[in-house]
């Protein structure tokens, strides 16, 4: 059994979470890149013009790409020969978030009591923490900082059986079209197939950390990203909402089994600062 201390994982998280704020991966640099060239309104493109010497700008000062720095979102892989020491996981998790907002002086934005007193919690925490248990001796840790407009866009359905393929991108399009310039476009569409009423939106959000430019290795699932896609362009909604061909820059699902009575599916929109950083510790 593997010891680790919690002191280490505050340590990886503090650091993850000011990187993923300051640095948009190279993966989404070069897909930006790729819409520039593909866009065709003048105007969509200077905005992506805008958006990639953003990015330059926040990596250069180690500034935020956004001014929301987002609601921490943290998936961890816990191998099962790993023994934390030292403290609570995670409490070690929030440590590590506080110190990472702190130190990076990133704006906390997570409030208590959110249907009365809507108080900040000062420290952007507690932070949502996904945990599976994965054979081996490591833990790996990913932080997603996800900011409110584009969270705000997502739905989930619990669609019937008979809806089918055509149902699920009929939902998935919808979802897209009725956000609109909302979610900052081009974004990033996160799709979850299957499980059920809490997992479908696991699964939607967990698609989002794939590298942009990866499809599902499952040709059928590849299949259904790229007509979604096809047809999410095909909007017209364009960079920021001034028309174009580029709303989004990928779309990405995950499947899982689900129930014979059912068909959930939840779509996780993420804006063009589709950020996460990742260590193994």
């Amino acid at each position: 059994m593997r010891e680790i201390h919690c002191n280490i994982i505050t340590d990886t998280v503090a650091r993850l979470c000011q990187e993923a704020n300051f640095f948009l991966g190279e993966d989404v640099i070069k897909t930006l890149e790729d819409a520039l060239a593909r866009e065709e309104s003048p105007l969509g493109k200077e905005i992506i013009s805008q958006i990639l010497e953003n990015s330059r700008v926040a990596a250069q000062e180690k500034l935020p790409l956004c001014q929301d720095t987002g609601l921490a979102v943290i998936f961890l892989e816990l191998g099962q020969d790993v023994h934390i020491i030292g403290g609570n996981l995670y409490e070690a998790i929030n440590e590590g978030v506080r110190r990472g907002y702190r130190e990076g002086y990133l704006r906390k934005g997570v409030v208590d009591r959110p249907f009365s007193a809507r108080k900040n919690t000062g420290d952007n925490t507690p932070a949502i923490i996904h945990t599976e248990i994965v054979p081996g001796d490591r833990i790996k840790i990913t932080v997603c900082p996800k900011g409110g407009g584009s969270e705000n866009m997502s739905a989930l359905a619990m669609l019937t059986p008979a809806a089918g393929r055509e149902g699920v991108i009929n939902f998935v399009v919808n979802t897209v079209e009725k956000a609109g310039a909302n979610p900052c476009p081009p974004i990033i569409v996160g799709v979850g197939i299957g499980g059920n009423f809490e997992y479908a939106p696991y699964l939607a959000k967990k698609a989002l950390l794939r590298p942009l430019g990866q499809h599902h290795p499952d040709p059928e699932v590849a299949e259904i990203e790229r007509e979604i896609l096809e047809r999410v362009n095909k909007l017209g909604i364009g960079p920021q909402g001034f028309g174009g061909r580029i709303t989004a820059l990928a779309v990405h699902a995950e499947v899982a089994p689900c129930h014979i009575a059912s068909l959930p599916v939840a779509v996780n929109i993420q804006c063009h600062s589709a950020r996460h950083k990742e260590a193994v510790i």
